[in-house]
């Protein structure tokens, strides 16, 4: 008799206590709030449930099921929890100096108005940030410019169609810039200003679904939402914003995030380092 199969290894059972009823959370997860959970990574989704546990003093994952199931307030937490994305404005600077000096004016010399499309957008400083970017190159201009932004988080939309944030979303930002832009409130918060609140449109939009919001946008903006996304995610991901963007337009990405060498048909590079590319003619 193999008196290993009397006492199996303990880690391997402590392993399997660990994982026990996950896939069974995950499939409940994604039936009571709408969500693809396959299109994140498993460990990112873990760290996640993690959090929540922790809070709700669950320790494992089917107390937290039972936990999730029983208490109604539990699933818009878990949705920020699975959905939150830390930003601000002007993040990364280097790209939005990029779409100020050469791509809106590239893009403005040949068309009245100019179509972008803030894919995984957040809290709204992205969008916003492109569009005081496009008020400043195009003020003195009447402009029908459309600025879409959208999230699969309506708790997080809400958030951005306030429109209202701390001073460290405004680090990146001018004193000068602020000001003209932003009305610093009792609270000590920063509201942004109407001309430039009005130029952004905001609606909910599941990327998994697989159908843009739109297929004339110039620039599609999607940056540090696949990071969360498995392989197979990612690709149909790029395939999304190939249909999304007209002839020649431009895809950003999040400067963490990389364009698989099988999804060099459908975009050439513009500014690599910068993670900017151009969609390429369509020859496939």
């Amino acid at each position: 008799m193999d008196m290993n199969n009397l006492f199996p290894d303990s880690s391997s059972l402590s392993d399997k206590m660990k994982t026990a009823g996950f896939s069974e959370l995950v499939k409940a997860i994604e039936g009571m709030l709408n969500m693809h959970l396959s299109s994140y990574k498993e460990d990112y989704i873990k760290r996640r449930l993690l959090s929540r546990m922790n809070s709700t003093r669950t320790t494992s994952y089917r107390d937290y099921h039972q936990y999730l199931l029983s208490t109604p307030e539990e699933k818009e937490k878990l949705r920020n929890a699975l959905t939150i994305n830390v930003t601000k404005f002007f993040r990364d600077l280097g790209v939005f100096d990029l779409v100020r000096k050469e791509i809106f004016p590239e893009i403005l010399n040949k068309k009245q108005n100019l179509h972008l499309w803030s894919a995984g957008c957040s809290s709204g400083e992205e969008p916003y940030t492109y569009a005081i970017i496009l008020y400043e190159l195009n003020k003195l201009k009447r402009s029908g410019s459309v600025i879409t932004a959208t999230d699969i988080d309506d708790t997080i939309l809400k958030k951005a169609k306030e429109g209202i944030y701390e001073k460290t979303a405004l680090e990146n930002m001018q004193e000068a810039q602020i000001s003209r832009h932003f009305t610093l409130l009792e609270d000590g918060r920063y509201s942004i200003k109407p001309h430039i609140r009005e130029m952004v449109r905001f609606s909910h939009h599941d990327l998994m679904k697989g159908v843009p919001v739109s297929r004339f946008n110039d620039v599609v903006s999607c940056r540090n939402v696949t990071i969360y996304f498995n392989e197979d995610q990612k690709r149909n991901l790029i395939r999304l914003i190939y249909e999304g963007l007209v002839d020649g337009g431009y895809y950003i990405m999040g400067m963490s995030e990389y364009l698989a060498r099988d999804m060099d048909m459908y975009f050439t590079p513009y500014r690599p380092m910068l993670k900017v590319f151009k969609k390429t003619e369509k020859k496939f």
